[in-house]
């Protein structure tokens, strides 16, 4: 019997699914619904699902970055709209 990483909770398999599994196969705690990897089979272990984490984190960087160049293209038009005043 394999335990969650996250929350301790006992995690329970099929059989026929623990045949099936194999290292690296995505899983999810039922108790606490944490996205997991099956780290081992022999005994079975599980890990974090860190690519789920890290996909979050892209993402969020990607929108910061878009925030940026929206707020660089506003700078670069309002520096427009000054010279057009000054002439």
């Amino acid at each position: 019997m394999a335990t969650c990483p996250e929350c301790d909770a006992e995690i329970e398999i099929d059989p026929d699914d623990l045949d099936e599994l194999e290292v690296g196969d995505p899983w999810s705690c039922d108790a606490c619904g944490s996205g997991l990897r099956v780290a081992g089979l022999d005994p079975l272990d599980f890990d974090g699902d860190e690519d789920d984490e890290d996909d979050e984190d892209e993402e969020d960087e990607e929108e910061v970055e878009e925030e940026d160049d929206d707020l660089d293209e506003d700078d670069e038009d309002e520096e427009d709209d000054d010279k057009e005043w000054d002439e």
